[in-house]
Formats: structure tokens, sequence, C-alpha cells
């Protein structure tokens, strides 16, 4: 009799202390009751366990597992990318993996794509927290967030001469690197099927990454189960980019006759070095003056004026530079406001700790854009178009969308763009519909879909968030977008 009261208090114990390490689990998960997740269930997952995010202050209770971290990309100059990866919110094991970039040069995937656009966790204004993103694109797919180059966000390099070199080139070959490393952590992704998205000046960055991916898929080692690339407001052909920028600030009523007239009799953007040409530079740099009065990424919105310190002129400068090597950049993707409250959230020493970044005491120092690293660019290439017509003849999938009322990379100057690769059309320009209203227009081309966002500016996931999922929703499935009501 005692043998078996002793074991049923034994029991008893047992059951006890397992339901109290599950609640310490749950409010680990904000109260949602998660026990297991895909990486849980993967045993091959078991190099990722350090990059659970499970504290991350002010994060909407969620049923899914996000990761956060460095991966190295040179060990010898100390060279570290941050990423942020969030798991499907449902059956992650048989979704893709996306991966997001954003541009600048020099600007943040975290601080835009991921707490601002796209992901599951939007920053709030007052830079105190998080709300949920009900369209966050990890309804669909895998989401993988990466900081690049070095320089930008967390990312690091302890070679401090690097940030010198940074380019084109540079970037692509660190992102390739990054994804065999990340995939050491997470190798049930590493023969998922795989597409990577951008916007702005990503424009080069994604086809250049993706051309890496498929010239060095020919050795099976390194294979890369990339299927597509999705690009947003791109940047693509420099003469093209500045051509249709002019265009459309002249047909937006922007800038005067008088201006457009000077600028399209003085202005060889072919040339390699058109601002030699005084006439070009005072139109190019009267019709800057005059989107300075608005927003160049979104032509119908408010002013954003600062909330710090910042001077109103200040709040609405336009980051430019001038390069006798290279075409003139403006900064895609900036924008003082955010700059704001996303610098409050990601320098707080609660945050950085969450997100494996820094002890909470030894903080980073984060920001938004890295105006050094968008100035200093030393390599670009004037075009991506070829890369274009290589990744279509091996049939990779191409989808590219225009906000169109963004002024910093219009949808004429993706137009201008596209057409120089003379594709022949097969479903001819019509409507997209969401929720039974006209979202755009869109055109489908052998190898390549241009579509238009109708209303949203330069960074299109912030104007039109239902929108851009049903639309990527679409690109995932191979599908057109919605055509009929």
């Amino acid at each position: 009799m005692d043998n078996i009261i002793y074991t049923l208090l034994l029991i008893l114990f047992l059951s006890l202390k397992a339901s109290s390490s599950v609640s310490s689990r749950d409010r680990q998960w904000g109260g949602v009751r998660r026990i297991l997740s895909s990486g849980d269930n993967n045993n091959n997952d078991n190099n990722n366990n350090g990059d659970l995010v499970t504290n991350l202050p002010g994060q909407p209770p969620v049923d899914f597992q996000h990761h956060a971290g460095y991966v190295t990309v040179n060990e010898t100059n100390g060279r570290t990318l941050f990423y942020w990866f969030y798991e499907a919110m449902t059956k992650p094991e048989d979704k893709p993996l996306v991966l997001w970039l954003n541009g600048g040069p020099g600007c943040s995937s975290v601080g835009y794509g991921a707490t601002q656009e796209i992901g599951p966790f939007l920053v709030d204004t007052d830079g105190r927290g998080l709300k949920f993103n009900n369209f966050s694109w990890n309804k669909e797919a895998n989401m993988l967030f990466l900081e690049s180059p070095v320089g930008v966000g967390f990312s690091y390099s302890n070679t401090t001469s690097e940030y010198a070199q940074l380019g084109d080139d540079f970037t692509a070959n660190d992102a390739y690197t990054f994804l065999h490393n990340w995939f050491l952590k997470f190798p049930s992704y590493r023969t998922r099927t795989f597409y990577i998205a951008g916007e702005s000046y990503a424009g080069k960055y994604v086809p250049e990454l993706a051309e890496l991916i498929h010239d060095r898929n020919k050795d099976p080692s390194l294979h890369i189960n990339l299927k597509g690339i999705l690009l947003g407001n791109p940047e693509t052909s420099d003469a093209e980019d500045w051509s249709g920028m002019v265009d459309y600030a002249w047909s937006h009523a922007v800038i005067s006759d008088e201006t457009y007239k000077t600028i399209k009799a003085s202005c060889d953007f072919n040339s390699s070095d058109p601002w030699s040409n005084n006439d070009c530079t005072q139109g190019v740099d009267e019709t800057l003056k005059q989107y300075n009065e608005i927003d160049i990424y979104s032509l119908y919105t408010s002013v954003c004026f600062a909330s710090t310190a910042r001077s109103n002129d200040q709040s609405m400068q336009m980051v430019m530079s001038r390069s006798s090597k290279m075409m003139p950049r403006i900064m895609g993707g900036y924008d003082p406001c955010l700059d704001d409250y996303a610098k409050t959230f990601y320098n707080r020493p609660d945050v950085q700790k969450a997100l494996h970044v820094s002890d909470g005491y030894n903080l980073k120092n984060w920001s938004i854009c890295n105006e050094n690293i968008f100035k200093g660019w030393a390599q670009s290439k004037p075009s991506v178009i070829p890369i274009y017509k290589k990744l279509i003849s091996a049939g990779l999938r191409i989808w590219v969308y225009s906000g169109d009322t963004d002024g910093r990379v219009p949808v004429l100057s993706t137009r201008y763009s596209l057409s120089i690769l003379g594709l022949p059309i097969t479903k001819r320009w019509r409507p997209w519909y969401h929720e039974k209203e006209v979202s755009g227009w869109y055109q489908e081309y052998e190898g390549l879909t241009f579509a238009t966002f109708r209303g949203a500016g330069h960074a299109v996931p912030c104007f039109k968030r239902s929108n851009s999922l049903a639309f990527f929703s679409s690109f995932l499935l191979g599908k057109s977008p919605p055509s009929t009501k």
C-alpha cells in the first residue's frame, strides 16, 4: 500500500513540474501556448537555438518562431552580417524561403522591410513598442531580412578599411557567403524553394545576387534552389532611371516647362559624366529643389516633419552624391521620420539584448541609413539589364512592380528600363484587382511580369499592405494578379 501511495505522489510531483516548465515557456512567448515549431520538430536545425528570439520588448503574442543574430562572412577580417528570420505563420515546412533586401545603398532591411513594410512586427511611431502587421508576408513564406553590406544597421567589420571598399560586387559576394553560412544554422532550408525580393537600390542588389547564385549553382555542392526575383520601384539602368525621373517630374507638374526643356536639350544621361554640362546640372538641381518642397517618395502625402530637434529643412533634404566615376545617386528609401522612431527602438538596451546584438550594456549604434556608406559607395553597375536577360534565359521568374506616386524611382523609369529588353508580350496591359477595386495595371512578357500599384509611393507595402500581400501571393504561386473583380 505504501508503495502505491509513493508512486502516486511521484507521478503527481512530475506532472506539476512539467506543467510549471510549460507555463514558463508560455510566458516567454507572450502568453501564446506555443510548445513546438518546425525548427523544434526538425532535428537538423539544431544550430540556431542561440538565435531564437524569446523576449523581444513589446512584441505582440504570436504562434511562430523568429530568430535574429549574426552570421560571419569573413573570419579573418571579422566581417559579420545581422539577420532577422521569421518562420511562416502556418506550415513553415511547406512554404518557400524569401530573402528581402532594402537598398540605399546603406539602408537597413530590418529598419524598413522588416519593421515598416512586410514583417510581422511594425515599430510604433513613438519607438517604444511593436504592433502586429495583419498583412505580413510571413503569412505566405518564411521571411529572411539581411542588413547588408557591413556598416548597415547592426552589421559590422572589425577591419575598418573595408568600409571604403563597399560597392555592388562586394555586397553581392558577402550576401552569397551569408546565405551558405546561414544554411549551416538552418540546414532544413538549404534545399527549400528560394526567392529574392527587394526595392529601390536593391534593384541592383537582387539581380546581382541572383546572377551569382545562378553562376555558382553549376557546382552541385553550392546549389541554392533559386526560382525567381521580385523587385519594387527598382533602380535598374542609370540613364533610364534619370530620364524617367525628369519626365515624371514634368508630367506631374513638379517642374516647369522651361526646366524640362533645358534638361532635355542639355542632359545626355548615357554619357559617362552628364554633369560636366552646366545647363544639365542646373536643370537637375532645380528638379531636386522642387522635390525638396514635397515628399519625392510619395508625391501626394503630407511632408513629414521630424519629431526630434531637426529643423524642418533638414527633415526634408534628400541625400545626394555626385561622383565623376558614377552617375549621381539619390538615397533610396530615406525617410527621416522613420529614422526617428526606428532609431529609438533599435538603440534600446533590452531590444539589442533580445536580438543578440549586444549584452544590453555595451550597445551598438544603430541607424536606419548610413550616409557615409551612401556617399562613399565605390562601385555601382550602370545597368542590370544584361543580368535580366541572363536570368530570363535561365527560366527564373521575374516580377517587377511600381508604386505609381513615387518620384524617386518612378514608374516611367522602370518602363523605360524594361523596354530595353524588347520582350514579346504574352498578356496585354490590363487592370488587376484587390477587394473589388483596381489595384493597378499589369502586363506579362515572355519571362517577365510588370505591374503597378495605384496610389502607392516608393515603399509600396507601406501604402498598400493588403494589396501587396495579395500580389506577393500571386508571385509565389506563379499566377497572374487577379484580373477580375
